[in-house]
């Protein structure tokens, strides 16, 4: 029988916060994590992005937070000063898991503030001023802030560390030992990672007080792919791949999609592409300014645009739940860039379908993919987007063409009386004309 959190020993508000959210009962994660972080214990966690790993670290931190609304509040001796510091790699990430701290801890009084690059200090100065209690951030801008002497971690008494693997991909680690050695009354530690490299072991053994490693079942080894997407790979010809992906995003059943490039020159091309074809598309990717990304990815969250497309930096730490279809619109670099990208359907329980595109000179870097993670699909099949069997693998409508058709009769319609207007204009047009050529005569 499976527990709930009201199982737990949590405090009614958190209990509370949770059912206002839909939480009744914790994931697999979740319910190995907790009773070992309730009771500040270190914790290594290892699994898949979109298992619920926010809340098994969020609820743990939130419950031992002093807050403003607290009974004890009065007794803090550093009122203001951050308690807890959520180390994450991008700034998508940091947003994230910001928004779910805050919707369990509102009703404490909890103040949580989200610190990352491209945006401006002075906001994120005024805040951690006026003080807060949980930082998010992501490791440069942190480190930023603390040489300023902005940010104060001397009372720091939890670190989460999130996405380990990806800090590590993304050369943070030194910035991270940096983070944990700046830290001298950190009580607890808890790192989060979907695999376990050598340098994050090594991270592990020098920062951490006996770990306990938990390991979810469903992670068989570091290059498992979810089992719950379904995955096709095609060969594809790249004068036809936009025609072959505005078919694939009228397969019936398609909700919010995510399209990968490897490139950001790709990426925008892809996406402007899309648009003039009829599709609500947005883009991410590196030239773009915070502002603009940000807005992209809140607009796919609400619903606004349902094609997103990315480059692969720019995707990390995007959590989004309801993600049907993943489309690689270009091959992978490697087998982690696969599983990666993937992952970001099939979250929370969910099923996905994942389409790769690769073309002919990609054939040999889709052939190590497929070793190193052992999938055993078939060699890609070459495909057009005329082709028969395109249609039956996604089940996409016989009668979808490579564009949206737009429905513009009623605008027609209104403007038909402008259009038939008096007669009188027609021989105004033509004494211009006869003028014209008087004069030009």
């Amino acid at each position: 029988m499976s527990i709930t959190f009201a199982d737990l020993p949590l405090r009614k508000e958190t209990i509370d916060a949770l059912n206002e959210h839909g939480f009744t009962s914790p994931f697999p994660i979740q319910e190995m994590v907790m009773p070992i972080a309730l009771a500040d214990g270190d914790v290594i966690g290892q699994a898949k992005t979109g298992t619920g790993k926010t809340l098994a670290f969020g609820i743990p931190v939130i419950e031992r937070v002093i807050a403003p609304n607290d009974a004890d509040w009065s007794q803090l001796a550093n009122q203001g000063h951050p308690q807890v510091l959520i180390v994450v790699p991008t700034r998508e990430l940091c947003v994230q898991v910001t928004k779910d701290i805050e919707e369990l801890s509102f009703n404490r009084g909890i103040r949580t503030l989200a610190v990352y690059g491209g945006r401006a200090f002075e906001p994120q100065i005024e805040a951690l001023q006026k003080g807060v209690e949980i930082v998010v951030g992501t490791p440069g801008r942190l480190l930023d802030l603390y040489r300023q002497g902005q940010l104060t971690l001397k009372n720091v008494s939890r670190v989460v560390l999130d996405e380990a693997d990806e800090m590590l991909d993304l050369g943070f680690l030194p910035d991270v030992e940096k983070i944990f050695t700046s830290t001298p009354a950190r009580q607890q530690t808890m790192l989060f990672s979907a695999t376990m490299p050598g340098d994050i072991i090594a991270l592990a053994r020098r920062f951490m007080n006996q770990p306990v490693h938990i390991r979810t079942q469903d992670n068989e080894d570091e290059g498992a792919v979810v089992s719950r997407i379904v995955q096709h790979v095609i060969r594809a010809h790249a004068m036809d791949k936009i025609e072959l992906l505005g078919r694939i995003l009228q397969a019936n059943g398609r909700g919010p999609t995510i399209v990968f490039c490897r490139t950001k020159r790709t990426a925008q091309k892809t996406s402007d592409e899309l648009v003039e074809r009829g599709f609500n598309a947005a883009t991410i990717h590196g030239d773009l300014g915070q502002s603009a990304r940000e807005k992209a990815l809140n607009d796919f969250k609400a619903g606004k645009s349902d094609v997103l497309i990315a480059t692969d930096v720019a995707a990390r730490g995007i959590d989004i739940d309801g993600i049907t279809h993943v489309i690689n619109y270009q091959c992978p670099e490697d087998e982690k860039t696969y599983v990666h990208r993937i992952g970001r359907t099939a979250r929370a329980g969910a099923h996905g379908i994942s389409v790769t595109f690769v073309d002919w000179d990609d054939l040999a870097r889709w052939k190590m993919i497929d070793t190193a993670l052992k999938l055993g699909l078939a060699e890609p099949l070459e495909t057009y987007s005329s082709s028969d069997h395109l249609y039956e693998m996604l089940d996409i409508p016989r009668d979808s063409t490579g564009s949206l058709k737009k429905v513009r009769a009623p605008k027609v319609e209104k403007a038909a009386p402008a259009k038939s207007a008096p007669k009188s204009s027609a021989p105004q047009v033509k004494r211009e004309r006869t003028r014209t050529k008087r004069i030009s005569s």
